[in-house]
């Protein structure tokens, strides 16, 4: 079994633990089918229904969730919140047939706090390309979420060290935003949920998003962002201003960029491939808004995997800006926030909620007396 070290403990990982909930027999035999005889997966609980599957969750301890949408009783809607109160740290996968074209209900798991989701064939059509991109993202989620099993926890040295062997964190930057950038990926909706539920109106910069979505979901989430954060969003066009209180969303097929035409800032759309071949990628975005707005900027990096959005954390910071970043405990995947913690880019290391304290702090021009989260 891997062992790894952490903690000045020895931990042997374990296989992911996982829930199947579907009201068809049919899909949960296919997916008992394809994941049991994968090492790395362990299904321990299948469910009919929402309902008996949040009775199995307080009695078993859960990595992911496998969820359908469409269920009789309680649909997968109604179903989620509870299922990740009850789950204690398990993510969901929603794996539905309206999760394919019907990119709106996608959206909108995603923001009650869904991982990722993943159209189901239809009888029959289990592929095997439904197959790879099933267990792709399966690994992809449950490999950073997964806790190591107390019962495999061996002493092997006392030390109290923290969570991560990290640089020091940047010095808060004093003064006023005038622009505030957010990417994300996974998980990424969830947590722009409750960072603008906790950003009070008199934060009223111009803010500029970069999700990684499909370009056919961009509308969708705009709708949502503007419901969930009673301010406009819009996705991003070429040549539009930057107002005050505006959200501006970068298209699924460019990245949202800022330059500065007849001396105001402007959004230009770039579709040149980015170092983190992401489309749209965080890198050019926090570039640009390092070059126009330099120290009065501020970006945000929520849960996501991989690394995009490190090089234009570094670029802003060099230009005299500061960043935030999600913390692992609060992250579906500590990717993207995490190579920008590790490489000592972060003023800010915390919750979402508390990346907006630290911006309000920072309107309110209250910046000096901040001790900085981990």
């Amino acid at each position: 079994m891997p062992v790894h070290q952490s903690y000045g403990r020895k931990l042997e990982t374990r296989p992911i633990r996982l829930m199947i909930v579907d009201d068809s027999i049919v899909a949960r035999s296919v997916f008992q089918t394809i994941l049991s005889p994968l090492p790395d997966f362990e299904i321990v609980a299948t469910a009919s229904s929402a309902a008996q599957a949040l009775a199995r969750l307080d009695a078993t301890t859960v990595d992911i969730v496998l969820l359908d949408l469409a269920m009789p009783g309680m649909d997968g809607f109604a179903a989620l919140p509870e299922i990740l109160k009850r789950g204690r740290g398990a993510r969901v996968l929603i794996v539905s047939a309206s999760a394919g074209v019907g990119a709106e209900a996608c959206v909108r798991a995603m923001t009650l706090g869904a991982a990722d989701t993943l159209e189901k064939p239809v009888a029959g059509g289990f592929a095997d390309h439904f197959r790879l991109d099933l267990v792709d993202k399966l690994r992809r989620i449950g490999g950073d979420s997964r806790v190591p099993d107390r019962a495999v926890v061996r002493e092997v040295a006392p030390a109290a060290r923290p969570e991560l062997d990290l640089p020091a964190m940047r010095q808060p930057v004093p003064g006023v935003i005038d622009c505030l950038a957010i990417g994300a990926s996974t998980g990424g909706l969830h947590a722009l949920s409750a960072l603008f539920a906790a950003l009070p109106p008199s934060c009223d910069m111009p803010i500029l998003v970069t999700q990684h979505l499909p370009a056919s979901f961009m509308p969708y989430f705009a709708d949502q962002m503007s419901t969930i954060t009673g301010r406009p969003a819009t996705v991003a066009r070429e040549g539009m201003s930057l107002l005050p209180g505006q959200l501006l969303i970068a298209p699924g097929d460019a990245h949202i960029t800022v330059g500065m035409i007849g001396g105001c800032p402007r959004i230009l759309l770039n579709r040149d491939p980015a170092p983190s071949a992401c489309m749209p990628s965080v890198d050019p975005m926090l570039a640009s808004v390092a070059q126009v707005y330099a120290e009065r900027a501020f970006a945000v990096v929520l849960s996501g995997m991989g690394r995009d959005g490190m090089i234009g954390a570094r670029a802003l910071v060099e230009a005299g800006g500061e960043v935030a970043v999600q913390n692992r405990a609060t992250s579906v995947v500590w990717g993207m926030p995490g190579s920008v913690a590790k490489a000592g880019l972060a003023a800010t290391i915390a919750s979402p909620a508390q990346i907006a304290a630290r911006i309000v702090e920072r309107v309110e021009g209250r910046a000096a007396r901040l001790a900085p989260w981990r």
